[in-house]
This record gives C-alpha cells, structure tokens and sequence, in this order.
C-alpha cells in the first residue's frame, strides 16, 4: 500500500541546508493502522505532508497502492490527493457557512467528472456516525467530537486508499476523543488503511503499530 524508500526533505534555512527528513524507509500494508509518534521538530509533520502528496521529496520515492506519486506535478498531485487519500486533522476545517451534509460533500467540488452516487454515500456516511438527523446542522451548532466525526465522513466520502490523521483528538476534551478514536478504530476494522500523528502515548497504543521518529530519522519501529 504505502511504501517509502529513501525519502528526504531538505530546506534552506538561513543559507544552509536543514534535512527535515534523513532518508526514511517505510512499507505500510493494505489495512494497517500505523501511529507515527516523535517530539515537536521531529519529522513527523514533514513525513505526514509527505504522504498525503502536500509536499514532495527533496530525494527518494513513495509509492502509493502502486503509484509512484514523488514526481507529480501540483496539478496531478492535487487530483490524486482528491481522489486516493482522506484526511482529518486537529482543527476540523469545517466551513462554518455550509451545513454538515454540504461539508461531507466539499470534495465533490474537484472531481472534473460526474459522480452520481456520491450524495447517496454522504448520507450513508451521516447515518453511519450518528449524525443523520443533522446533516441540515451548522458546525457552530455541533459539539468538537460531531464535528470531528463529520470531518471523518468527509475525509472517508471518495472511498480513498489511505487515510491521514493528523493529532484527531488533540483539541476534543477525553469523552469526545475516546469517541473519535472508536470511530477511527471502526474504520480500521472495516479494511481503511490509516496513519496517525500524535504526540500522545495512549493515542498510539490503540495502532497496531508505532514508528517513532526523531531528528527526521526513524529510531524505532514496532514492525522491525
């Protein structure tokens, strides 16, 4: 499904090169889930955007379910991205002027073809977390555990190969995070591919696999 090999993302800072990333190497098979866990500055962030086709390597390959996406230009990387990897991350990004129904859908938006079945699937994806009777909703009118769970149903919406957590509970109060993580945990279950950032422990004991990383570099990797 996911496999890295070599992957390095440098930066000019202050007219030096600074290595964000140290020639990574990571295979992740269809169906696990994998918590990326590090320190502040470590990587983790870099290697997250990295996956998600946000940022490409300065050197080295990644593969996606058989694609080598590495050398995509903007345009390419941004269809793939649409249409291959879902993504949730701390703050939501709901927009706060559309419903929830209308927030499951904004991927609709960059498709260049008709998808017909697509509303059916954003209101199947309501049902399924429990939000059905509010897809006419606001965010505001929502509590920070729904609307993460919206978040989800839009990040799941294109059915994509992979799915991208970036710290999902780190702005939920415990209640509402141990809700989100059941949800993430249902969808594992079912099949979804998925790779969590976080910098907290019990976060990523619930993967069944944790890479540690530090100093862009990985330092352990419960796989190995």
């Amino acid at each position: 499904m996911v496999q890295l090999q070599g992957i390095t993302r440098r930066y000019r800072v202050g007219g030096q090169n600074v290595d964000a990333l140290a020639g990574i190497d990571l295979a992740v098979p269809a169906g696990q889930f994998v918590a990326i866990v590090g320190p502040s500055g470590s990587g983790k962030s870099t290697l997250l955007n990295i996956l998600g086709c946000l940022d490409r390597p300065t050197a080295g390959s990644y593969e996606l379910d058989g694609t080598d996406v590495s050398t995509f230009d903007d345009e390419r990387a941004s269809d793939f991205r649409n249409r291959r990897i879902g993504f949730v991350f701390q703050s939501f990004h709901l927009l706060p002027r559309l419903s929830v129904l209308e927030n499951v859908l904004l991927p609709r938006r960059f498709l260049r073809e008709a998808a017909p079945d697509i509303e059916n699937r954003a209101h199947a994806l309501l049902d399924r977390i429990g939000l059905g009777q509010r897809k006419n909703h606001r965010p505001e009118q929502l509590s920070g555990g729904q609307m993460q769970r919206v978040a989800i149903a839009r990040a799941l919406l294109m059915q994509p190969a992979l799915l991208l957590a970036d710290e999902p509970t780190g702005n939920l109060d415990s209640r509402s995070a141990a809700d989100v993580l059941g949800m993430i945990d249902e969808v594992h279950a079912q099949g979804q591919t998925v790779i969590l950032v976080t910098h907290d422990h019990e976060v990523a004991a619930r993967a069944q696999r944790r890479v540690q990383v530090r100093d862009g570099k990985i330092e352990h990797d419960d796989a190995k």
